[in-house]
């Protein structure tokens, strides 16, 4: 039985605690979309997994914590604190993730969220 859109997408965020570049990639089309605003779109999966990548190579440890989820059919709004360890730092980083699925899996994801609040806490120390 399929899962739901909104099952989905929690079971996506939960999959990032694992820091499992694989498992978290399972969850996308092949013609994924990632746009992680503000900065451009990344078009196709393997895009997609160099962008994951980029952030998982410092990453310590993250924990996404669902706060609200708004579902409509196959699109899924999620309001997130994303609680991240990198580099000896720590965030928490309130973001919303807006999800477009096709069945059981993502086509479009982008992510909302303020890039003062992450650069200030990962921000090399005076």
């Amino acid at each position: 039985m399929p899962r739901s859109p909104e099952t989905v997408v929690r079971d996506f965020c939960a999959a990032w605690s694992r820091l499992d570049l694989d498992e978290i990639m399972a969850f996308f089309t092949d013609d994924a979309v990632y746009h992680n605003m503000p900065g451009p779109p990344q078009v196709g999966k393997a895009a997609v997994r160099c962008g994951i990548a980029r952030f998982l190579q410092s990453w310590s440890a993250t924990q996404w914590d669902v706060l609200h989820v708004a579902a409509n059919g196959k699109i899924v709004f999620a309001e997130r604190l994303d609680r991240t360890d990198a580099g000896g730092k720590h965030v928490d980083l309130p973001c919303t993730g807006v999800f477009e699925l096709d069945g059981d899996l993502i086509r479009i994801w982008r992510d909302y969220f303020d890039m003062g609040t992450y650069a200030r806490a990962m921000s090399p120390r005076p």
